[in-house]
């Protein structure tokens, strides 16, 4: 398990981190989010040991980190980093070499890594000869050829279409079965709200949503609102709350509640009219709308 407590990194005048606390126990994925300067990839390096923290302790396993304990870390960086002329074997080979693995316990884990991120070329390839895609696959099994039971990943669906954008999470979902904790950055909120176990959010390196994705949504209220109904967006939007009404196709409507309560008002005036309504669907604000408005309260 992965405890950081209480860290705090400044550069000059500006805190980069601020009094930042979390933890991620095995088994376990934590998605960061925030906007470009929130503190995401600073959290990472100092976690990594890659700066020195102001102040703040990091724990694996109850125990500050050792220079061993840096070969079971997998990490992507934001930036990739690959050797264009290596061949992908031994580019990879030498990657699980750095953290301890031996070559002949990296060999068949580099078929079974290429087949399932679904490679488009042989490990004999050199690594300039692929695709960007490819190659970023490469530098993804590069992170997890030694098999580490910390992951880190910067923005790691980027630049992804979605077909391997789905693989990466099922490649994320399977190290979490085998035991390892993740922590990964992403701007793609639907991707995070899909397997993240907890999340935080970063603004101006302070921590301003903690909790798992259903809890930090329920917080913000049930205050949109789906409905398939005869009743006309005008007389919708007399209803009193409600702020907005938005006709998506014929006869069903988007509406924003001011609270949610006035859903019930809602619902009963449809139902006085229709009887029968196909579809009352009452939902909190979607991970990307609250990361906006989050995001939003930063600038006032």
């Amino acid at each position: 398990m992965l405890e950081v407590n209480n860290l705090t990194k400044t550069f000059g005048e500006m805190t980069a981190v601020d009094n930042v606390s979390f933890r991620i126990p095995n088994g376990k994925i934590l998605g960061l989010i925030g906007q470009n300067g929130a503190g995401k990839s600073t959290t990472f390096r100092l976690i990594l040991n890659f700066i020195d923290s102001d102040s703040g302790t990091i724990l694996w396993n109850g125990k500050p980190l050792t220079e061993k304990d840096y070969n079971i870390i997998g990490y992507l960086p934001e930036e990739r980093g690959l050797y264009p002329r290596d061949t992908i074997e031994d580019q990879l080979i030498y990657f699980a070499r750095l953290r301890g693995k031996s070559k002949k316990e990296t060999q068949p884990l580099i078929d079974y890594w290429m087949e399932k991120f679904q490679v488009k070329g042989k490990k004999t390839d050199k690594v300039k000869s692929l695709s960007k895609g490819n190659q970023q696959k490469v530098q993804l099994i590069a992170t997890l050829i030694h098999e580490p039971q910390l992951v880190i990943l910067d923005e790691p669906f980027s630049g992804l279409d979605p077909v391997n954008a789905e693989l990466l999470k099922e490649g994320i979902m399977e190290l979490k079965s085998k035991g390892s904790s993740v922590i990964f950055s992403s701007h793609n909120m639907e991707n995070v709200e899909k397997i993240c176990d907890h999340l935080i959010m970063l603004r101006d390196g302070e921590i301003v949503l903690d909790g798992s994705v259903h809890t930090i949504r329920e917080q913000f209220g049930r205050t949109k609102l789906e409905v398939e109904t005869t009743v006309t967006s005008e007389e919708l939007s007399e209803i009193e709350g409600v702020d907005e009404v938005l006709e998506i196709r014929d006869n069903t409507f988007h509406v924003l509640l001011s609270e949610a309560s006035v859903g019930k008002n809602v619902f009963e005036q449809v139902v006085a009219q229709d009887q029968y309504v196909p579809v009352f669907n009452q939902q909190p604000p979607t991970l990307e709308e609250i990361f906006k408005m989050k995001v939003g309260e930063g600038h006032e």
